[in-house]
């Protein structure tokens, strides 16, 4: 449902109902009958854009922007035994989405996790989970993997460990994939930021192997079932990521291993898009098996901030018949020419502190763009994605980065890498934005 149209609009006061940190109202599937009545109702109020920080590249900060008990709360996820202690799932680069299959919605989630005893999900990790649901409330489960690997653990749909997996004409993990060593780190090779996706009646995965693998970069795998899979890797990237290598990342990544991160799939028909960091990306064969070959892969026209800083987890979502572009970008805290605090999306530097992982969008009338200035549309939701429930309402999902910055504070640690969804609005034809939702912005929200 990424590249799906929603005509409705939904009163807020039949959308939230809010019981704590994760009382939310349950959504009820909208018919077609009701949905030809909104589609013909007179046009209602929809929010107002804010006026942008100046200059541009400013961040905006104010407490509306937040993901907050209002508007937002942690997917309660089933546990896994590692998780038990901690009482919710450790996440980063939180995913989230809705598909209709077999004329029901199935709500899917998934991201980065970590193994027992380690902090990050680095310098390993042992693959990817994926939890299902029949609605954004749950009950939430781990995905019956039984029947494919009975001695698993629950929930693993691929990891490095299915090494073994691989038969001739099948690769599932490829050798630039596997676990390594090294004296430095020891056990090396972590996969984040995994996307699940349903496509011409098929499941798809886009992954990212991560810094500590033997090459570093985007790959994208298909199941040969259901959503549980079994996944095997496509072809393209039986010998590399996606794209070519080039400089890049952390300074103990081997010159030539680091390719292009975060990919993210965009389908609109039959046709599907790798989207990539920080403003590339590439058309599908049709086979689905690879990108299609170019010397060069083409860029989003965008307005980038000046200096522009570097920005992670690219996504594209449809909505009005608009193109909205998402990207991770760190609000960096300084001391202004007049002594006060400076929010802004500036490169590193001395006397600049790391304060919230935000999302920024801009919006275009065309996939490749050109796309408009960007605004910030949630504090501290970097590295997310957009959805759009099976009645037709807006969210996005956060995680509250726990490297560094505000959510790192050993007061608020607790809270962090979780699997969270926030309410978005839209600020209807005109405006043409996506927030997250704010505090008394009408009655009416349009999504």
């Amino acid at each position: 449902m990424t590249s799906s149209e929603n005509g409705l609009h939904i009163d807020r006061r039949s959308l939230l109902a809010v019981a704590g940190s994760l009382g939310v109202a349950a959504a009820l599937p909208a018919t077609a009958a009701q949905a030809a009545s909104a589609n013909t109702a007179p046009m209602r109020h929809h929010p107002s854009n804010w006026p942008d920080p100046e200059p541009y590249g400013l961040a905006d900060t104010r407490q509306d922007l937040w993901p907050r008990e209002d508007n937002s709360f942690v997917l309660p996820l089933e546990l896994r035994p590692r998780d038990e202690e901690r009482g919710k799932v450790w996440m980063r680069d939180t995913y989230v989405n809705c598909f209709v299959v077999d004329g029901r919605p199935l709500y899917v989630a998934t991201g980065t996790t970590r193994v027992p005893g380690l902090e990050p999900a680095a310098p390993w990790n042992d693959g990817i989970f994926v939890w299902v649901a029949p609605s954004l409330q749950g009950p939430w489960r781990l995905i019956d993997t039984a029947c494919i690997r009975p001695d698993a653990e629950k929930g693993k749909v691929w990891s490095p460990e299915f090494v073994g997996e691989n038969g001739p004409g099948r690769t599932v993990v490829a050798p630039w994939q596997e676990y390594w060593h090294d004296d430095r780190f020891g056990k090396r090779g972590n996969v984040w930021a995994p996307e699940l996706h349903y496509f011409r009646d098929k499941w798809y995965i886009v992954a990212c192997m991560g810094d500590h693998s033997r090459k570093v970069g985007s790959f994208m795998l298909v199941s040969e079932g259901g959503a549980e899979g079994p996944y095997r890797l496509v072809e393209g990237n039986h010998e590399k990521p996606f794209g070519e290598s080039f400089i890049g990342g952390p300074r103990f990544i081997e010159p030539g291993a680091y390719h292009h991160i975060d990919g993210s799939l965009y389908t609109e028909g039959d046709d599907a898009w790798l989207v990539l960091h920080n403003d590339l990306y590439a058309k599908f064969r049709d086979d689905m098996e690879d990108i299609v070959p170019m010397s060069d892969l083409p860029r989003f026209q965008q307005k980038p901030y000046s200096p522009e800083p570097y920005l992670e987890g690219a996504y594209v979502f449809k909505h009005g018949g608009k193109y909205y572009l998402l990207h991770a970008a760190w609000d960096r805290t300084s001391i202004g020419p007049d002594g006060s605090t400076r929010y802004a999306y500036d490169p590193p530097a001395p006397g600049r502190t790391q304060y919230q992982y935000d999302v920024i969008v801009a919006v275009s009338d065309h996939f490749e763009g050109p796309y408009s200035e960007r605004w910030t549309a949630g504090v501290g939701a970097g590295h997310n994605n957009f959805f759009r429930d099976h009645s037709g309402h807006l969210w996005a999902t956060f995680f509250r980065n726990p490297n560094v910055g505000y959510w790192s504070d050993p007061s608020r640690i607790a809270d962090a890498a979780v699997p969270g969804v926030v309410r978005l609005e839209w600020t209807g034809p005109e405006g043409d934005r996506l927030y997250v939702q704010r505090r008394n912005q009408g009655r009416t929200i349009s999504g």
